[in-house]
């Protein structure tokens, strides 16, 4: 959020510019760790997510050619394809449908986030968050 502080001379707001501060809550939103690249970056970003403690996780007994599946399915779910289809795909040439695919309006998050559901899948610990619980199961 920024702050309604006082605006200076060069448009800076408490002596911070609008860049600034766009990226601190960048980092209040999706964590630091979602603008780096290095493997010791922190895993700060919403539990939930693959910045938080779910990206923690590592991928167990799986092939690279599990993972390609994993990224392919992923592509086509985020693009509406079915699980019925999506076998009938398989049973094709998986992988040399993908090159039928419209990447123009795919959206990028949508497809990592269901590459990483059929990761979860594959090794079998999907849904990869806390149950959650019905308030009156909770003590207190």
């Amino acid at each position: 959020m920024i702050p309604m502080g006082k605006i200076d001379e060069d448009g800076n707001i408490d002596g911070k510019s609008f860049s600034d501060w766009f990226d601190e809550a960048n980092v209040q939103i999706e964590g630091a760790s979602a603008d780096r690249w290095d493997r010791d970056r922190p895993y700060n970003g919403q539990p939930h997510t693959t910045f938080g403690e779910r990206g923690q996780e590592l991928v167990i007994g799986l092939t690279m050619r599990d993972l390609m599946d994993c990224f392919a399915q992923g592509l086509l779910f985020c693009c509406g394809v079915d699980q019925p289809e999506l076998y009938a795909i398989a049973d094709r040439a998986l992988h040399e449908n993908l090159y039928d695919v419209n990447l123009e309006h795919i959206d990028p998050g949508a497809w990592w986030q269901n590459m990483a559901c059929q990761i979860e899948r594959m090794m079998g610990i999907y849904p990869n968050v806390p149950r959650l619980r019905a308030p009156e199961d909770e003590d207190g």
